[in-house]
């Protein structure tokens, strides 16, 4: 798992929030589509993409979208 493959499906979760926006110090709690449904959909992302569960927790510590890339890579 590479960070920028990561990003990328991170980026596919949401509609309206423009693919270049979504870098590794993107913080993606910042952005303005965030809401506790894209939580949802990142944690449901991960344990699809990469059979990893993600905790409520593992989002909140989380502030850019690389922080919580390494939360899911140490979970490999």
């Amino acid at each position: 798992m590479e960070l920028q493959e990561f990003i990328g499906k991170f980026a596919e979760q949401f509609d309206n929030t423009d693919a270049n926006e979504f870098k590794a110090d993107t913080e993606f709690k910042a952005l303005d589509e965030w809401s506790s449904l894209y939580a949802l959909t990142i944690i449901a992302m991960v344990d699809d993409e990469y059979d990893i569960t993600l905790k409520g927790d593992d989002i909140r510590n989380s502030e850019t979208i690389e922080d919580l890339y390494k939360v899911v890579k140490s979970k490999k």
